[in-house]
């Protein structure tokens, strides 16, 4: 097998793992890591050879910009406060904790050198923990929180590696130059990621395209990024600006089109690209089984110890937490989400799980320091990355949705419904005061009038079926099984058409481009 089939391999997993993970209740990523785990395993399979360097730029930017189209800056605007203790403090903490324990079992190994691991173990990987968040159906205040958390963490954590290995390297390190490059670093990113978000929704107007728009998303993600990374910048944080920018300024209410064919298009991006880079996690195991031979017991012993220093640190920080932000919510009404039960913080606890930007800054650790002799200890440090990755994704991953049915943590059903039937309500009265600007500049009759009347609050009901009352819901539901059986008998209709049409494609003679263009605009038709 080459690399190539391997790629192949793994993108054939990637679209399985998903019916297999629903059908069995587990995370299709944790799946994906353990076929990764099993291939490296076999002997024909070859070692992966991608550059450690590459990793990051490669997977990063179309993860990170698929997770923000599920959000809005508004919510994390609104979340800033348990994102800042989560992404940014609890980072920093899990990376000094971390640091003391290693330096004290590992020995010999420097200051520096365990900072670098501290912070490549600390940041829980976004894509796992959105992807397992959505999958068992979390309170949406959770899967905020998680999302958040995930998308920022990032951030401080490859800043904080890239300060420890930069001391370790040289051999010095000043902490106000540390604090200037931290500060820097984001100011470079926040100006680079808002100006290619402003740059980019202005060319999608240009290019009116929806198939040039769309490719263009692909695109930007890796602009923003190499760019940020070449100007010394934070690349995760420009991704992460220009996505929001773009969700927020991008989108045209009226582009049906482009909004439909976009979410499809990176709902396969982010299916194939997640499934490959777990299943790179897992391929990656036979570098830390190649670091660890002669000394298994001795290794096994440091890894597990960091992994339960990893674990109880982000449980000893979300419970007082926790409690100080209900005990400010009690007193204040503030805006954001938060666990509302211990049930829910301990559902947060499990969920923070290592991943692919863990993996890829472990691998990156140079082989030697600036005076050339060898990088201490690193050996050690990819076999304990690799530990606390695999114990954190594939344990926690594996019993995550046990825990969650176990403690009956399930989605405030009540307040979603609540919160759909507010939207329903503003559709139709949106429709209902269009309608009547209309009629004020054009003379309607009045059956018709009534006719789009009674449309324009169908347009509710549609959304909220309990946005009406017991008799409007019946004429509404019995509208709907008129409306229900003749589009049944439309799309067999539509159905004998396409196929007609596309028959006439091998004919001899047949133009194809013709035929194609005439069955797109029966696709079309059907979507309507």
């Amino acid at each position: 097998m080459d690399q190539l089939a391997l790629l192949f391999v793994l993108l054939l997993g990637a679209v399985v793992s998903v019916p297999v993970g629903d059908r069995f209740g587990l995370p299709a990523p944790v799946l994906m890591t353990l076929l990764g785990i099993v291939l490296a395993l076999l002997d024909f399979v070859p070692n992966v050879d991608i550059p450690p360097d590459l990793i990051l730029p490669a997977l990063l930017p179309p993860l990170l910009y698929a997770a923000v189209r599920r959000t809005s800056w508004r919510q994390f605007a609104a979340n800033k406060r348990p994102i800042f203790l989560l992404a940014v403090a609890l980072v920093f903490v899990t990376t000094v904790v971390v640091a003391v324990v290693a330096g004290a079992i590992v020995p010999g190994l420097p200051v520096a050198a365990a900072v670098a691991l501290g912070a490549l173990v600390a940041p829980p990987d976004p894509v796992a923990a959105t992807a397992v968040a959505g999958q068992l159906g979390l309170p949406r205040r959770l899967v905020s929180i998680l999302e958040g958390e995930g998308l920022f963490n990032d951030v401080t954590a490859i800043v904080l590696y890239h300060v420890a290995i930069a001391a370790a390297v040289s051999g010095t390190f000043s902490l106000p130059g540390a604090a200037l490059d931290f500060l820097l670093s984001a100011v470079v990113a926040l100006v680079i990621g808002v100006a290619l978000g402003w740059g980019a929704n202005k060319l999608m107007d240009l290019l009116g395209d929806p198939t040039l728009q769309i490719g263009l998303t692909l695109l930007v993600p890796y602009a923003s990024y190499v760019l940020a990374e070449e100007l010394h910048g934070s690349g995760v944080l420009a991704v992460l600006t220009t996505a929001l920018f773009l969700a927020e300024y991008s989108t045209d209410a009226d582009d049906v089109m482009t909004r439909l064919a976009g979410h499809t298009f990176w709902d396969v991006v982010d299916t194939l690209v997640t499934g490959v880079a777990f299943g790179l996690i897992g391929l990656e195991l036979h570098n830390a089984i190649r670091t660890a031979e002669g000394h298994w017991g001795e290794m096994l012993g440091w890894a597990g110890t960091v992994v339960l220093v990893v674990v109880l640190v982000r449980l000893a920080w979300l419970l007082p937490a926790t409690w100080l932000t209900q005990r400010l919510h009690a007193k204040r009404d503030y805006d954001e989400d938060i666990p509302t039960s211990w049930r829910e913080t301990v559902v947060m606890w499990w969920s923070g799980m290592r991943g692919v930007a863990s993996v890829a800054l472990a691998l990156a650790i140079p082989l030697k320091m600036d005076d050339g002799s060898p990088f201490p200890n690193r050996d050690e440090i990819i076999f304990i990355a690799f530990g606390v990755i695999m114990a954190t994704l594939v344990l926690q991953g594996l019993t995550l949705p046990f825990l969650v049915r176990k403690l009956g943590v399930r989605p405030d059903v009540d307040s979603e419904k609540e919160f759909e039937k507010g939207l329903a309500i503003r559709a139709a009265k949106a429709a209902k005061r269009r309608l009547k600007e209309i009629e004020e500049v054009e003379e309607l009759p009045e059956e018709l009038s009534e006719q789009l009347l009674r449309r324009a609050f169908d347009i509710g009901l549609r959304i909220s079926p309990e946005l009406g009352d017991d008799e409007r819901r019946e004429a509404h539901e019995q509208r709907a099984r008129r409306i229900r059986r003749v589009r049944r008998i439309q799309a067999e209709m539509m159905s004998a058409a396409r196929h007609e049409v596309l028959s006439a494609r091998s004919e001899p003679g047949a133009d194809p481009e013709i035929v194609d263009r005439v069955l797109r605009h029966l696709d079309v038709r059907s979507l309507r």
